[in-house]
């Protein structure tokens, strides 16, 4: 019988070992933030942040923001959408583990082509193109959005995107708590990236 004494005391003590201390330090995660300028990326971090939106200004070059989530804290680095900024993105892009892209859903076809483009020439870049996306279809408040399920067949996400892991997500700053859980599922993908063997 001594053997199952032996695991029973190994159960408790790994129990004793789990619960007592201080919480385990949240795993922090470097993600990029991309998308038009409009798009709505300063003003979703600012709220996620718990910061006032009321002064909000075009981010132009780049800003990080570290926002604490109650499993992780993700260091958000966001990009300026302007069209003479957004060739400079991929200078940002080394050391990132995620990539959050913003897109207007009400926006004109013009900015809606060049935010397909965009996603497309992310989503194939070599140091993004192994890592997971959140893509948010934000203003989705606005008379003129577009449906989760046009934009997910405008921006040919099915084809494009097969075989990568991306979560497109309808958002709107009316509902703060939908933006929280589509983080949540990105955080799951971060985590699930830490288990992985790394590819070499």
């Amino acid at each position: 019988g001594s053997d199952i004494h032996t695991r029973y005391c190994m159960k408790l003590c790994f129990r004793a070992l789990c619960c007592k201390g201080p919480p385990p330090p949240r795993p922090e995660y470097d993600l990029v933030c991309i998308g038009l300028s409009g798009s709505g990326k300063t003003s979703l971090l600012s709220q996620l942040c718990s910061e006032s939106a009321e002064n909000i200004v075009s981010t132009t070059g780049f800003s990080i923001k570290a926002v604490p989530f109650q499993n992780a804290i993700l260091n958000v680095k966001e990009l300026g959408g302007a069209d003479n900024i957004r060739k400079y993105w991929s200078r940002y892009y080394q050391g990132s583990q995620g990539v959050i892209f913003v897109l207007d859903s009400a926006s004109s076809e013009d900015d809606l082509e060049t935010a397909r483009n965009e996603l497309h020439s992310a989503l194939q870049h070599p140091q993004l193109c192994t890592l997971p996306f959140l893509i948010l279809a934000n203003h989705q408040d606005k008379p003129a959005a577009r449906s989760v399920q046009e934009i997910k067949k405008y921006f040919e996400l099915e084809p494009l995107a097969r075989g990568k892991r991306w979560i497109l997500k309808p958002c709107s700053l009316d509902d703060m708590e939908a933006v929280k859980d589509s983080f949540s599922l990105l955080i799951n993908l971060l985590e699930e990236r830490d288990f992985e063997p790394s590819r070499m």
